[in-house]
């Protein structure tokens, strides 16, 4: 069966950083063989190119060698899937920008300290989805005044004089999910009996 060119190239790779490895180390043939059971005439064609190498021959040498079989065959890196936060102090609050790439909806962690607590209402384009973490939020939404605790949910038009921060109890730690030209989140319903649909609570 003829192999993809990207997969030949990484077997042809795999016997010189062998013979790199072994002689870095100062381990002769012989030594190898001992400790992988493997014989100097396969680990002399292996890292010659002349033997195909495969998992039974590469795991014995990886583990005498006390390196991750990936060095061995030269596999690429995997990705850090992390997302690295930066936080930022945005009018006394700080603000973890959650999501890492540009688009219509952005997520952010936020941790409002307990002195923010004297409501100066904004208004501005866009549509907002609050989620309480912990402690006591006020959110003053046109004529309403209202108080979430751990677990509740807001959302609503940025458009109406909107302001949140901390009752005063202490901090505030919430997630934020904002779309600046009036993107709505989507929330899945899950059917109620009698056929009518509810708001699925996070």
């Amino acid at each position: 069966m003829e192999l993809r060119p990207a997969l030949a190239r990484a077997l042809a790779d795999v016997g010189p950083r062998l013979k790199s490895l072994r002689t870095e180390r100062g381990v002769t043939l012989a030594t190898l063989a001992e400790a992988t059971g493997i014989s100097t005439s396969t680990l002399s064609r292996l890292e010659a190119g002349r033997r195909r190498p495969s998992l039974e021959l590469l795991l014995p040498i990886a583990q005498a060698h006390q390196v991750p079989l990936d060095e061995l065959v030269g596999a690429p890196e995997v990705g850090d899937p992390r997302v690295r936060l930066t936080p930022q102090r945005v009018n006394g609050n700080t603000v973890l920008p959650l999501t890492r790439h540009p688009g219509p909806l952005q997520t952010f962690k936020m941790i409002i300290p307990a002195d923010r607590r004297t409501p100066e209402p904004c208004t501005h384009e866009g549509y907002e989805w609050l989620y309480v973490l912990s402690g006591r939020l006020r959110l003053v939404l046109a004529d309403h005044d209202l108080t979430l605790a751990a677990g509740e949910v807001a959302e609503f038009e940025t458009r109406l004089p909107h302001w949140f921060g901390s009752t005063g109890d202490g901090p505030v730690e919430i997630l934020s999910l904002f779309g600046r030209q009036g993107e709505r989140m989507h929330v899945r319903a899950r059917p109620q009996p009698g056929g009518k649909t509810r708001p699925h609570r996070p």
